[in-house]
């Protein structure tokens, strides 16, 4: 059974054994994530090679996201009377607490801590609640006083090094686009990332600046804008339109704007992405139990399906691949509960743009193209495609009929692996007649497995031949009636 949802595994310790990474990808890991948050830009371009190389010698491709750190607001070290670094502190519901942009950053303590956002002291005022480690503490700004916010502990626990801060209900002026992700930016390029995630855009010329750095270090990747933001829900069309794929990151936007809004959140920006024809991943958390366990919750399998059911392109594992103990058993688990969730009424069945009037051919051809899928005993769909935007139009439309985007570029293959439903496939042209180009591509097809004699596939071509957006025709065939 071909499973549609594409799944994306980050790569981190847990993976960096060849065998870890061998089974991974025949557990069937579509995207490997490059979480910059972490390691050297050495580290990363040496993981991608490694699994660009293990795919091919499995005969398959997998695609590379370099998810950027953006601007991470966070509090500094603690220490302990002897002048060491302790790690922690124990805050207590009622107690006074400071965070202070000019303390220094290895020294915190009971009273106060340093945090690596300078302008804090300016983006808050009384009144405001401050989230730490995502929501576990809570704190109430009392006062703000030069470079001290005043707080009052309103949630205790211990509290670490290095956590998160998040404002409830958003406004921190952070940019983006930090020093580091510029950086990295050329990192990505330099590997060929088939995607770059951009951390925290607030509209639309956050990804639009993202585009322009990739593109002026010699990148040619798709441009992922990670919802995490209030400010990005307010901006949502906008940065749907300017983005090649959005990422429901949960995390910090759960904590931005409470737990509770997340599920119709999610299912509004999947919903928003599929009818802008744009990809989308569902992300954080997933299956966070299986960073100690070999099983999921009944709790995350329902999450990862109803994902799966309101249209989601792909779920992300994060830790659970990179630092768990599990990373292949997670893989496997998701793989299990979306090919079952695929089969349900609601996934097999599409009103996609229906009343909508197409502006392009070649976006027509693709509509039609499922319309005749979804409405005979279709076995396949071939798109012999240069950029893949035919493929990715057909991917709007829920169905159950698999489509192979036939294509001689390794760029527009690996682009693909992030599309729902859609599988690539390495096709050479050997001629400009295009009666024998379907003809060849119905071959590889059978050649794959994918189709048998009498078998009905849907094939669509551009004429003439290797013209990028020139999608015009479609063909109807039986397998093996030379015809």
């Amino acid at each position: 059974m071909l499973r549609r949802t594409k799944i994306v595994a980050t790569l981190g310790p847990a993976t960096d054994d060849p065998k870890v990474l061998d089974k991974l990808i025949e557990a069937g890991v579509d995207v490997v994530r490059l979480n910059f948050s972490h390691d050297e830009p050495e580290v990363h371009i040496r993981r991608a090679e490694e699994a660009r190389d293990r795919a091919k010698a499995h005969g398959r491709e997998v695609g590379v996201l370099a998810d950027m750190q953006g601007p991470k607001i966070r509090i500094g070290r603690f220490e302990d009377k002897k002048n060491k670094i302790s790690g922690k502190v124990f805050l207590k519901e009622g107690e006074d607490f400071i965070l202070d942009v000019a303390h220094d950053q290895k020294k915190g303590n009971q009273e106060r801590v340093g945090i690596t956002y300078a302008d804090l002291a300016q983006d808050v005022n009384r009144g405001d609640t401050l989230l730490l480690d995502d929501g576990k503490i809570v704190l109430w700004v009392n006062e703000v006083e030069a470079s001290e916010i005043r707080c009052r502990v309103v949630i205790g626990g211990e509290l670490s090094n290095n956590k998160g801060i998040n404002r409830q209900g958003g406004g921190l002026s952070a940019k983006a686009l930090t020093d580091k992700d510029r950086r990295d930016i050329k990192s990505a390029a330099k590997l060929k990332a088939d995607y770059i995630a951009i951390s925290f855009p607030r509209d639309a010329a956050d990804v639009n600046e993202a585009r322009e750095l990739l593109r002026a270090a010699g990148g040619h990747g798709g441009i992922v804008a990670k919802i995490e933001r209030t400010e990005a829900i307010d901006n949502i069309v906008e940065i749907i339109e300017a983005a090649d794929v959005i990422m429901i990151a949960r995390g910090d936007l759960g904590v931005e704007m409470g737990d509770a809004a997340l599920p119709p959140i999610q299912k509004k920006l999947i919903k928003m992405a599929r009818t802008m024809n744009k990809v989308v991943i569902t992300a954080t958390q997933m299956m966070e139990s299986m960073i100690e366990n070999a099983m999921p919750t009944r709790a995350e399998v329902s999450d990862v399906a109803n994902a799966v059911i309101d249209g989601t392109d792909a779920v992300m594992l994060s830790a659970e691949t990179a630092a768990g103990k599990h990373p292949v058993a997670a893989v496997a688990a998701m793989d299990r509960v979306c090919k079952v969730a695929e089969q349900t009424r609601d996934v097999l069945h599409s009103d996609h743009r229906m009343d909508i009037e197409f502006k392009r051919i070649d976006e027509a051809i693709a509509m039609a193209t499922m319309y005749c899928a979804n409405h005979l005993p279709v076995r396949a769909i071939a798109s012999l495609t240069e950029s893949g935007s035919t493929a990715l139009w057909m991917s709007r439309i829920s169905s159950g009929v698999p489509v192979y985007a036939l294509t001689p570029h390794e760029e527009t293959r690996r682009r693909v692996t992030l599309y729902r439903g859609v599988y690539p496939v390495t096709f050479i042209l050997t001629s400009d007649d295009s009666a024998k180009v379907m003809e060849e591509a119905v071959d590889e097809l059978r050649r794959r497995g994918a189709v048998r004699d009498g078998d009905v596939v849907v094939l669509t071509i551009g004429e003439p031949l290797a013209k990028p957006g020139g999608t015009n025709t479609m063909k109807i065939t039986t397998v093996g009636d030379g015809r």
